[in-house]
């Protein structure tokens, strides 16, 4: 916690001047009481009208006061917290970019997304909480007590015993809930995790006609959320009626040894009066108290998830100095490659071995979890092989520095994902400063070109978050485009042509191999046809390699690829019959 709390630093006269203001609202207020005796006393008593309304004008000016010290202390407070939870959400994503894949895959996507939304808007309210009441409550109820015996202390032994009596309630109460909360809690974030599932993965519920059976989860998860808030609301709602109780029955008993002590003329009506309204502003106070720690129990147990976060350090770490690269033909070698997931039991790669001249274009076929993509991710460092090297020119990529070998090496993912802005802000994260004429041949070449024109605003037309507004076809193509726009030495293309028809994957397959910069190019896929013509083609089988050659080589003396090329074409053949 105190790594979260460290985002306050920069706020520490707002820290000051939000209590300092509060409790001077709060002294304010507890002088309220006793001038309404003096007008219960001398005003009333006396018949004086003009005492009367002198003391209504001293509680007007109490209250104008205090509304500005209230305000002034609400808007230190406001500043101190806001501006704490914007330091630690820049901080938390920041941080988030630095981790590996094997962090993010490990904590989770939703969890993440928890931790940077509802997490640091707990914890800003419970900063902004603290400093408002955390030192004006226990304030007003110790000074109202002290008021009281100030009146008459016989009276004020009521509030003695009435004190310890609510605190032991309240108290009681909360250290009961607290833990119930931290669950309740839990179980929001299990019903937040598989509402994004189901968001996400929507067509996929829809294409296995898996809508009831998730509903279902859903209700499951949502009742028992349900269950737990109910059980907790009980327990807390206990503390209004038993805190109201205690107090009715001291003001009771405050109002009979009043009455009694009135009789006798030790104290007068007024006092008797203010004596209440110090026991009223004590009940009041102590359950603020009360939902300023529950609040504040929320905020720890956010904090701490927090810095569970920020505590976690990359497995992955990049030199600071780049060392150049070494000269060779070769543009990629495996070494003996073994890669182990995190938790995983076994290896999703095991003993890759091969090499890439530089200029070649090298295809990745395998059936669905034979390690294509764990394959390919190890060559721009997305992954670190558990065993064994991966060379880029002839150097490890673990002396690269990260923005040497991400600017050597281009990727297209499998999952095509563009940003909400313009086609031209889109294309500008592979170049900063790309031209228009650079924009336009990235987009001939990526078979984009056509479409881009068409559009209304051309380059500035725009893209809705997640290129909702495309079809998979042309979303494929902008980000092929986009990788091409950095010129890359090695360019990726993990199954990003999926949605294309033939004969565009066969132009686009045409057009990377007559660019003249010659990149090295790995295309991974699950086509055959899209492969043919690779210099090399390495087939994968359950993570090991089945085979290598060139696409006549592997039709004779590879079993893999000889069964996922016949059922291919074998198929296109009774379609075209």
């Amino acid at each position: 916690m105190k790594k979260v709390l460290a985002y306050l630093k920069g706020y520490k006269k707002e820290c000051i001047c939000a209590p300092l203001f509060k409790m001077l609202e709060a002294t304010f207020e507890l002088f309220v009481p006793l001038v309404m005796a003096a007008v219960i006393d001398t005003g009333i008593g006396n018949g004086d009208k003009g005492y009367v309304i002198r003391m209504c004008l001293i509680l007007i000016t109490l209250g104008i006061i205090g509304l500005v010290c209230s305000i002034t202390a609400q808007y230190f407070a406001a500043k101190a917290a806001v501006g704490f939870s914007t330091g630690l959400r820049h901080a938390l994503f920041s941080h988030i970019q630095s981790l590996s894949f094997t962090e993010m895959d490990t904590v989770g996507t939703s969890t993440l997304i928890t931790r940077m939304t509802s997490d640091v808007n707990q914890a800003q309210n419970g900063v902004n909480m603290f400093l408002r009441l955390f030192l004006r409550s226990p304030f007003i109820v110790f000074g109202a007590m002290v008021m009281a015996f100030t009146i008459d202390w016989k009276a004020a032994m009521i509030f003695v015993v009435t004190i310890p009596v609510l605190a032991v309630v309240v108290f009681g109460i909360m250290a009961i809930s607290m833990p119930l909360y931290k669950r309740v809690q839990e179980k929001l974030d299990a019903v937040l995790g598989i509402t994004r599932e189901n968001l996400t993965g929507a067509r996929v519920i829809r294409a296995f006609n898996k809508e009831h059976s998730e509903i279902e989860n859903f209700r499951e998860r949502n009742e028992g959320l349900t269950a737990a808030q109910l059980f907790v609301g009980k327990i807390s709602a206990l503390m209004n009626p038993v805190t109201y109780i205690i107090i009715n029955v001291a003001t009771v008993v405050l109002i009979y040894t009043g009455a009694v002590r009135v009789d006798t003329g030790v104290i007068t009506q007024g006092e008797v009066v203010a004596l209440v309204n110090y026991m009223s502003q004590i009940l009041v106070e102590l359950i603020k108290l009360a939902n300023l720690i529950v609040t504040l129990t929320k905020a720890g147990a956010c904090m701490n998830r927090i810095a569970g976060v920020l505590d976690m350090e990359s497995t992955m770490e990049f030199p600071e100095h780049a060392a150049g690269s070494m000269e060779g033909e070769l543009a990629v070698e495996f070494k003996n490659v073994g890669l182990s997931y995190a938790g995983a039991g076994a290896e999703s790669l095991c003993d890759i071995d091969f090499s890439v001249k530089k200029g070649q274009t090298i295809g990745v076929i395998g059936g669905t979890g034979s390690g294509k993509t764990s394959l390919v991710h190890l060559i721009p460092r997305f992954y670190d092989a558990t065993r064994g090297s991966v060379l880029v020119d002839g150097k490890d990529v673990k002396t690269y520095t990260k923005e040497e070998i991400r600017d050597k090496v281009g990727i297209v993912m499998q999952k095509a994902v563009l940003f909400k802005g313009t086609i031209r802000e889109n294309l500008r994260w592979g170049k900063r400063d790309a031209t228009e004429a650079e924009m336009w041949e990235a987009l001939t070449i990526s078979q984009s070109k056509e479409f881009v024109e068409k559009k209304d605003g051309g380059l500035d037309a725009e893209i809705e978050q997640g290129g909702r507004n495309l079809s998979g076809g042309q979303k494929q193509r902008l980000t092929i485009a986009r990788a091409l726009m950095k010129k890359p030495e090695i360019l990726i293309l993990d199954d990003s042509a999926s949605a294309l028809d033939f004969a565009t994957d066969a132009a686009l397959r045409k057009a990377i191999r007559e660019m003249k910069e010659r990149p090295t190019v790995f295309i991974v896929t699950q086509r055959a046809s899209s492969i043919l013509y690779a210099d090399e083609i390495v087939v994968l089988d359950d993570g090991a390699i089945a085979g290598i050659g060139t696409h006549e080589e592997l039709l004779k003396n590879c079993e893999v690829y000889q069964e996922i090329y016949y059922s291919q074409f074998e198929k296109e053949e009774k379609r075209d019959a």
